[in-house]
Formats: C-alpha cells, sequence, structure tokens
C-alpha cells in the first residue's frame, strides 16, 4: 500500500516535477526574487544521508510548490535549487535563508572542481562561521561564472524546519540591511524605552503587576530580537546559541511572565477563578517546556509551546472578556493588546507546525504587535493604579465606618478573648498529654515486637549494654540465653500463618510465666528469642529457666481442633566467663545454641562445654512433636 501511495504521488506531482526541473534564471531584474516556487524538497527520515547519496537519489526529490516551511519534523530535509547565471551583477549574488533561526542549516556549493564544499550554519555554530556575510540571517556567496549552477541545502531542526530562500545582489542586500535594520531598531527602541519607563515605575511603586510587566518586555524584547536574528549577531555572536536562549526557552519565559502578568492585571484569582487556574496551567506548561527543552528534546519542547495556546488563549480571552464586562479599564485595553500579540503567537505556531508559510509580513509580525501590545499593557498599568487607588479610596472610607463598630465590640471581644484564652489553655493542656500519650506509644511500638508483645532486638541490645555495665560495676554475672523454636516452620506450612502465629503469642506468654520479673525476655524475629538473666547467680538461675522452658515449651497447644507441638534448643552464655562484650556473648550463646541443633535438639548447653563435649550441663533431649522430624 505504501509503494501503491508514492506511486499515485509521483504521479501527481509529476508536471511539477518537470516545471521544477527548469533553472532559475539570474539576470538584471533576479535581485530580491524568492526562490521557492522553484526549490525541490527530499525528506530523509534517518538523517544519516550524505550530499552523495542525495545526488544519487535525485528523482526522489519533489517540487516545493513555493512552499517555504515543513513544520515540526524529526526528519532532515535536503534542497535542491538550480539556478542559470546569465549575468553577474558587481559584488556578485548571495543567497539568504531568510527563516527563524535553525538549529542545523547546511550549504553545498560547486567549489568549480566538480566537487562540493560544505558551508555550516544556525544556532549549533557561532554567528560569523554560519554566513559568508554579516546579516542578521544566513547569507551565502554564490560562485562566480556563467551558465547553470546546483546548490544543495540540508535543514534539520526538530522544532521547525522553515527554508524561505531568496536572491540578492550585494548592493541590493546592503539597502535591505539597512532599511530593516532602521525599521526594527525603532520597534526595539520603543519597547526598551517602555521597559525603562516601568521599570523606573516598579522601583517608585514596588508594585507585582509592574514587575511582571517589566519582565514581560525583556523577554519579548529578547524573543523578539531572537526571531529576527539580531540577538544571535549582537548579543552571543561568538557562541552557538544556547538552549537557554534558543527559540524554544526565550518563547517560553515570555509565556511565563506574559501569563502572570495576566493573573496579576486581571486579578483573576478574585474575580475569574476558572480561569485563574488555567492560566496556573499554562504556567506548568511553559515551565515544562524549559525542562524538555533542557533534559528532553526540542522536539518535544516544541510540542508543549504548542500546547498553551490550547490552554492559555482562551483563559486569557475569557478572563479579559469577563472583567470587560465587569466595567474594568485594564481588562479592555488587556484585551486589545492581548487580541494583537494572539494574532501573532498564532501566526508563529502555525509557522511552526508548517501551515502558514514564512514570509515579510509574518515575519516582523510578531516584534510590531509585541511592541503595540507594551504600550497597551502600558496604559492598562496606569489605569489599573488609578483603580486602586480609588478601592483604597473607598476602603479608608469604609474602615473609618467601621471603627466605632470596633470600639464599641472592643470591651466584648477583651471577654470573648480572656474565655479562649482558657479554652485554648485547656485544649493545649489535652493536647499535650495526647502527646505524651502518643510518644509513649511510638516509644512501646519502637521497643516491642507488635506480634508477641515481648521487646524487640533493638531493646534487647540496648538493655544489654546496661545490664553488662551494672555486672561490671557490682562484680555479677549475667546470662545471655538464646531460644530457637524447634520444628516450627512445618507449622506455618501445613496449617498457615495463623497457625504460627497463634503458636508465636502462646510461646511469648510461657517465656514470661518461666523467667522472673527482673528478667528480660525478647523476640529476635521468626522462631528466634531471647532471655537476659541478671543477678549474682545468674548462672543457676539460667539452667533453672532453661529446665522449666524445656518443659513448658514442649506441652501441645491447642488451635482450633488441631494440637500444635515444637520443642526449644537453647544456647546460654555467661558474663564474664565466656565473653566481657555483648556482641560477643551474643556470639558466643548462638555456638551454644549451634551444637545444640546440631545434638539432636530439644535440649541446651552452655558456651563452651557444648564445644568440649562435657555432659554435665545437658538436658535429656526430648521426643520431636508427632510427625516432625
Amino acid at each position: 500500500m505504501r509503494h501503491l501511495l508514492l506511486c499515485i504521488l509521483a504521479v501527481c506531482l509529476w508536471p511539477f516535477a518537470t516545471l521544477a526541473a527548469e533553472p532559475v534564471s539570474l539576470d538584471s531584474q533576479s535581485s530580491g526574487r524568492w526562490l521557492n516556487d522553484a526549490l525541490t524538497l527530499l525528506e530523509d527520515h534517518s538523517k544519516q544521508l550524505d550530499l552523495e547519496q542525495v545526488e544519487a537519489r535525485d528523482a526522489e526529490f519533489v517540487p516545493a510548490a513555493g512552499r517555504t516551511s515543513v513544520g515540526q519534523s524529526s526528519s532532515s530535509w535536503w534542497l535542491r535549487l538550480d539556478l542559470d547565471q546569465r549575468m553577474t551583477p558587481p559584488g556578485g549574488w548571495w543567497l539568504e535563508v531568510d527563516a527563524v533561526n535553525l538549529l542545523d542549516l547546511r550549504v553545498y556549493l560547486p567549489d568549480g572542481q566538480g566537487g562540493y564544499r560544505e558551508l555550516r550554519s544556525g544556532e549549533a555554530v557561532p554567528f560569523a562561521e554560519g554566513r559568508d556575510r554579516t546579516y542578521r540571517r544566513p547569507v551565502f556567496h554564490l560562485p562566480e561564472g556563467q551558465g547553470p549552477l546546483r546548490v544543495y541545502m540540508r535543514s534539520y531542526d526538530p522544532a521547525g524546519n522553515s527554508f524561505p530562500l531568496r536572491l540578492w545582489s550585494q548592493d541590493d542586500l546592503q539597502d535591505h540591511r539597512a532599511q530593516t535594520n532602521l525599521f526594527l531598531g525603532l520597534v526595539y527602541g520603543l519597547i526598551g524605552a517602555l521597559l525603562l519607563y516601568n521599570l523606573f515605575i516598579l522601583i517608585t511603586l514596588r508594585d507585582r503587576a509592574y514587575l511582571w510587566y517589566v519582565l514581560t518586555t525583556a523577554f519579548a524584547l529578547l524573543f523578539s530580537m531572537g526571531m529576527t536574528g539580531h540577538a544571535f549577531e549582537y548579543l552571543w555572536p561568538e557562541h552557538g546559541v544556547p538552549w537557554w536562549l534558543n527559540r524554544i526557552t526565550l518563547p517560553s519565559l515570555w509565556g511565563l511572565c506574559v501569563t502572570r502578568f495576566t493573573q496579576t492585571l486581571l486579578q483573576t484569582r478574585v474575580h475569574v477563578r476558572w480561569a485563574h487556574h488555567m492560566l496556573t496551567l499554562n504556567c506548568l506548561l511553559y515551565v515544562t517546556s524549559v525542562l524538555m527543552n533542557a533534559f528532553v528534546g526540542r522536539a518535544e519542547a516544541g510540542w508543549v509551546i504548542a500546547s498553551t495556546t490550547l490552554v492559555g488563549v482562551p483563559a486569557a480571552l475569557g478572563a479579559a472578556i469577563t472583567r470587560t464586562r465587569q466595567g474594568s479599564l485594564p481588562g479592555r485595553l488587556y484585551l486589545i493588546g492581548f487580541g494583537l500579540v494572539l494574532t501573532s503567537i498564532s501566526v508563529s505556531v502555525m509557522r511552526a507546525l508548517g501551515v502558514v508559510q514564512p514570509s515579510p509580513t509574518t515575519a516582523y509580525l510578531f516584534p510590531v504587535s509585541v511592541g503595540m501590545e507594551s504600550i497597551l499593557f502600558s496604559f492598562a498599568l496606569t489605569s489599573r493604579i488609578q483603580e486602586l487607588k480609588r478601592e483604597r479610596a473607598q476602603a479608608m472610607d469604609q474602615a473609618h465606618r467601621e471603627k466605632n463598630a470596633r470600639l464599641t465590640l472592643l470591651q466584648s471581644a477583651q471577654t470573648d478573648l480572656a474565655q479562649a484564652v482558657a479554652a485554648r489553655t485547656a485544649e493545649l493542656t489535652q493536647a499535650n498529654q495526647l502527646l505524651l500519650e502518643r510518644e509513649a506509644q511510638l516509644k512501646h511500638a519502637a521497643h516491642n515486637d507488635p506480634l508477641t508483645g515481648l521487646p524487640n532486638r533493638r531493646f534487647l541490645v540496648e538493655h544489654a549494654e546496661l545490664a553488662l555495665t551494672q555486672a561490671q560495676q557490682r562484680g555479677e554475672t549475667l546470662a545471655l540465653m538464646l531460644i530457637d523454636l524447634d520444628h516450627f516452620k512445618p507449622i506455618n506450612d501445613r496449617h498457615g500463618h495463623d497457625a504460627g502465629d497463634f503458636m508465636l503469642q502462646n510461646v511469648g506468654y510461657r517465656l514470661r510465666q518461666c523467667v522472673r520479673s527482673s528478667d528480660c525476655v525478647a523476640r529476635l524475629g521468626g522462631d528466634e528469642f531471647a532471655a537476659l538473666i541478671a543477678g549474682p547467680d545468674a548462672e543457676g538461675h539460667a539452667r533453672e529457666i532453661a529446665e522449666r522452658l524445656l518443659s513448658e515449651l514442649s506441652r501441645p497447644v491447642q488451635f482450633d481442633k488441631l494440637e500444635l507441638r515444637i520443642t526449644p534448643s537453647i544456647g546460654v552464655a555467661i558474663y564474664p566467663s565466656h565473653a566481657l562484650q555483648f556482641s560477643k556473648l551474643y556470639k558466643a550463646a548462638d555456638q551454644a545454641l549451634y551444637e545444640v541443633k546440631g545434638s539432636g535438639r530439644a535440649s541446651y548447653a552452655l558456651a563452651g562445654e557444648a564445644e568440649s563435649g562435657t555432659s554435665d550441663f545437658w538436658m535429656d533431649t526430648l521426643p520431636a512433636p508427632d510427625g516432625l522430624s
């Protein structure tokens, strides 16, 4: 289907291709001529073709038919222009690419030896390197001589490709440059004068609306100079245009400021709340476009800017119309000024999308609109200040009328204040009590196991360090017991976690019953528990407790209709006999527990005795629960 469509398209464009094959004759009447009616295009989806490959695909070029823009495109575009030099004016012929700054533009001119020389231009290279003559637009000197001349160009800019081509003699180009510079200089001067005037007012009044107006005008001036090429020529000519000053960032910053100016001038937060929310969203879109331009890509940022017209334009127009109907003079002036800018923005967006083709009229539309807008917005600000003065006078009158009423209520207010203070004091007292209770709950949660209610590992470590210090000071002993439940995993596997949780809760209860109130019992995690026994005869108490645990924990537990059984394995380490530090004491008890596990489980052992094979302190191994091994 794709090949069929290409064939149909080729047949339809064949008559135009035949016309485009005729070279443009360069004679005394050619200076100032637009060349896009003789231009042919080739789209390079891969962006990898070189000039030699493009020449081999000569038949695939299609006529531009006057088109000067292909809009936002991820492809690179090759342009071919055939000329016939019948005469050469003084200074030669000059080819101008009269476009908004492109990211990457390459021009291929014959080198006189049967090949081509490449000239790079666009925002990616410094100003002077991107043209053969100092001019705000890229201009290239065509080779002099008589006869046919073929020129190739490659344009790549995912934010919008436009390539209006124009031919000049040297004298006419100089005159055109002087005229446009004079005209644009007047526009820049008007915008700059309004900027300085309102900056002075901002310093005097410190009004937020003037702040956003000054920022809007400053970025509008930079944006206008960027679109006309003067910013590249005069402000940063030594380097390529950085991302934070290119055709994506500058309009985004201008749009952000003009949107905030709209919100402040029209007081949308108070009078047109729906428009205020939409304008806030529009600000976020502008910020997004700047971030995407910096970190994602130029094409995606360009689409985000295009989408702002769908959000910001209806919101700004709606707010201006609403405020005008409410009798606001700033709203009326804003509506007129915004209408001018809206027209220029719409044309700029349609140029970027390729809907409207670039022309001298559309190229100068935005600077002129910004100049007119700056004048109207300045009038609107002056009007707003007058409105604010009237509102302030009315507010002062209202305040004076209310003053007496407030004095009358002062006495009762004092009484109410005393009552409120008392009530607030009671509330604060109650709140403090709740905070203390909450703090106690959090402390309990941080140091206790939620399932069994026993202290957790963290509490055991902190308590053990304190107990070791006290034992050292008193010359007493300390016993650490590590308790591991034998055959616990089959309970979880066969009967589910509810049964396992019930068994762990039951074990926790029995552990508390088997130790003294001064001893510390903790759940370390899973089916692992610990007990810290302090006192003058900690070792003897540890043996007694171990024997009780072997007996008590081996008793069956009734869960629903099931009879659950486990046995404990216990390892014991004594301070200071086996270790002086808690970490080493824990390691010794764990080693004893390991020896018990390896010797049949369901018993206990002291550290060192298990390793040496001493059996005096070993309990008889209990039989394993039914069905478990």
